[in-house]
């Protein structure tokens, strides 16, 4: 007969060598973007940008479950039905794009003024400064496209300091140091808590002020379906929320990169529909969001850095893009 006792004690082990183990990966990933800050940061550029390169590439060879979830994702942007190698290409693209991301995030607070404001191409943007301008609050939803985190440094630069909210991670001195960079380049960076970052950005937009939000893939389980490339996808409501309680102007914005510059385009404001309830103006708002997202995306595939599920049917199937 076995001990209960004794098997007890080999799940606490076992369970306290996993704790050990998740407390291991905190540490090393904070170190690792701790290092980014520092090493990376003050690296001759053409050095960390080769660097980076044979990092994506070797991410892209590896072809791990992020990857696998971005050419699924892929396949649905090009209507495809399976990964073929258009496919492949591109997810290599993206995976070079992305990693530029990282290597710019590291590397934006050397940046100076003029580069930052020199190097970004904006069409557009007039819309932004016209309601800013007048008193009126403006939400920028973007997706996860080209370098967002260069585009909010152009926003503070242009003399428009924003809102913005970010992802709860661990560990909680990784959060800390998004939360410090972010703050650096001259945001207000609140946590992802619901009601209390909510209530928080409507205040900054009746007060006349932008709140920048990152709203193609929804974090809360409480988003809205909407069609997206054929099928349905599930996007975080706030956006279209907020416009409708405080009157705000909801405007999407899509990146990408051109060469050595950085590039956007600010779309058309979203308006609120005249007729139906709340939430029919919110799901309304929220399709036509994602009908800008889909427009842009598919001018730029190459810089849409989605590795995650977006679309209900692999939110539901539980794989991790292979299915």
């Amino acid at each position: 007969m076995s001990d209960p006792a004794a098997g007890g004690r080999r799940a606490g082990t076992r369970s306290a060598r996993g704790a050990d183990r998740t407390g291991l990966r905190d540490e090393v990933m904070d170190a690792a973007y701790a290092a980014g800050w520092t090493v990376v940061r003050k690296m001759p550029e053409p050095a960390a940008r080769l660097a980076f390169a044979a990092l994506a590439d070797r991410t892209w060879h590896r072809h791990g479950a992020g990857v696998r979830q971005l050419e699924k994702n892929l396949c649905r942007v090009l209507g495809k039905d399976a990964v073929d190698d258009e496919v492949r290409i591109l997810s290599k693209k993206v995976l070079r794009s992305y990693f530029r991301y990282w290597l710019e995030v590291f590397r934006l607070p050397e940046y100076s003024r003029a580069r930052i404001l020199g190097r970004m191409r904006v069409t557009g943007e007039k819309k932004i400064f016209a309601n800013l301008e007048a008193g009126r609050g403006v939400i920028l939803a973007l997706p996860h496209m080209g370098n967002y985190e260069h585009a909010g440094a152009w926003l503070v630069h242009r003399g428009y300091p924003f809102t913005t909210v970010a992802e709860r991670l661990k560990p909680e001195s990784l959060f800390d140091r998004f939360v410090a960079f972010r703050e650096g380049l001259g945001m207000e960076v609140l946590a992802h808590k619901g009601a209390s970052a909510y209530g928080r950005m409507a205040q900054r937009l009746r007060a006349g002020r932008p709140v920048c939000l990152v709203v193609d893939r929804d974090l809360t389980e409480s988003g809205i379906d909407v069609e997206f490339f054929g099928a349905t996808a599930r996007m975080p409501a706030v956006s279209a929320a907020l416009a409708l309680q405080t009157g705000a102007a909801l405007i999407p914005v899509t990146l990408w990169y051109e060469g050595e510059y950085w590039a956007a385009r600010v779309h058309e404001e979203i308006p609120a529909p005249g007729e139906g309830g709340r939430q029919e103006k919110i799901q309304a708002m929220t399709q036509e969001l994602a009908r800008v997202f889909e427009a842009g995306i598919a001018a730029h595939p190459e810089d849409w850095h989605m590795l995650q599920k977006v679309w209900v049917d692999d939110i539901a199937d539980g794989t991790d893009g292979t299915g």
